[in-house]
């Protein structure tokens, strides 16, 4: 292969930023009712403000139309978007089932006929875009890609998405409160899109990002499902999905809400990510000396003190001046999460030649791995 480099980034964020005490104000509440999950939830998270593209009841773009915003803002006149020849995009949260995610990007831009793919899942989506568009410049399938991770999980989350199961749990004398896995992640998730465009050249002038090695890998042969949306998990840990549901169902149930498994999540996220980074670390032969900047994408800041203590047991003792995160004041992103961090700190001013960038991105849906190694250049 030939060798790859992200030579520009971009986040698009719509709209203000959110704070803690105006949330429910966008995404309502639920039978009129503060959440008993949220103090709990945005305590354990950290998150202080996030983005939401959705307001007064309305949404003010669609998933699509952030990717768009996100991707047309890495080409300019000195690198005009008829040179692109691939879209490599991913999503958690699409507006409909067909066509697929790229497919509405790429007609909502307009723009030359291109390759198109689509990465669908949960949070490393992201990366696995990245690494198709990776491989393709690599070899020389494509000379300009824009991977892109765009997330609309707002209109997911209002209040009016679970009104009809609290009145059904009201009619059966129960307290119309929806259950803590959905409603964890109505404090947890936001929307957003994150943007990199890989050539086979680095920049002439400025900073480039060398990718050296993409890995990911799947647990689900080893574990059940932690986060799913559009589908009810059973007793014996199988899912049914919505089309196998009744109409009734899915507001009764709210099954296209996205739902946690918090017990799952707890118990295996930081165990089996730091069991693969080991693996990596050997295949790779990268020791913390040969880290300047660990970017984890951290879906709360309740696991930042175990992941600290993961790393220190397989040889990994990253000081608090190599890590670099920005959950707090941008929140969970899902698959964008990653390349907002890295957008962040590619236009800090604090990169120099010759560091060595480590981002990791856990995923939890069904427990799958990405980790990233660059260098810049």
């Amino acid at each position: 292969m030939r060798p790859v480099f992200i030579t520009r980034l971009s986040v698009f964020l719509p709209n203000d930023p959110v704070s803690n005490e105006e949330m429910e104000g966008i995404l309502g509440r639920v039978s009129d009712r503060t959440s008993k999950a949220q103090m709990a939830v945005l305590r354990n998270n950290g998150i202080k403000t996030r983005y939401y593209a959705f307001r007064n009841g309305k949404s003010t773009h669609s998933s699509a139309q952030l990717a768009v915003t996100a991707i047309n803002s890495l080409f300019d006149e000195q690198l005009p978007v008829d040179q692109l020849d691939l879209l490599s995009l991913s999503t958690s949260s699409p507006e409909q089932l067909l066509p697929s995610h790229a497919s509405m990007v790429h007609g909502l831009m307009g723009k030359k006929n291109v390759e198109i793919v689509t990465s669908t899942g949960a949070c490393c989506t992201g990366i696995q875009a990245l690494k198709y568009g990776f491989m393709a410049v690599g070899t020389d399938n494509a000379g300009v890609a824009a991977c892109c991770k765009s997330e609309k999980v707002s209109t997911w989350m209002r209040a009016s998405r679970f009104q009809t199961e609290a009145e059904n749990l009201e009619r059966l004398q129960a307290e119309p409160i929806i259950a803590f896995e959905k409603d964890f992640l109505r404090f947890m998730l936001c929307d957003g899109a994150g943007a990199a465009l890989l050539q086979s050249k680095p920049n002439e002038t400025g900073i480039s990002l060398k990718i050296e090695w993409i890995d990911i890998r799947s647990y689900a042969n080893e574990l059940e499902t932690s986060m799913y949306a559009g589908a009810v998990k059973n007793a014996d840990a199988t899912l049914t999905g919505w089309n196998e549901l009744s109409v009734q169902d899915w507001t009764e149930k709210s099954v296209f809400s996205f739902k946690q498994d918090t017990k799952l999540l707890g118990g295996n996220i930081i165990a089996k990510g730091g069991e693969y980074l080991r693996e990596l670390m050997d295949k790779h032969g990268i020791s913390e000396d040969k880290i300047d900047y660990f970017l984890p994408h951290l879906s709360s800041e309740y696991f930042k003190n175990e992941m600290i203590t993961w790393l220190k047991k397989i040889g990994l003792d990253l000081p608090p001046e190599k890590w670099f995160y920005n959950l707090t004041k941008v929140g969970n992103i899902g698959s964008a999460s990653a390349y907002a961090m890295l957008h962040e700190l590619f236009n800090s001013g604090r990169l120099r030649q010759g560091d060595r960038i480590l981002v990791m991105v856990p995923e939890s849906a069904r427990f799958t791995y990405g980790y990233m190694y660059l260098t810049v250049v």
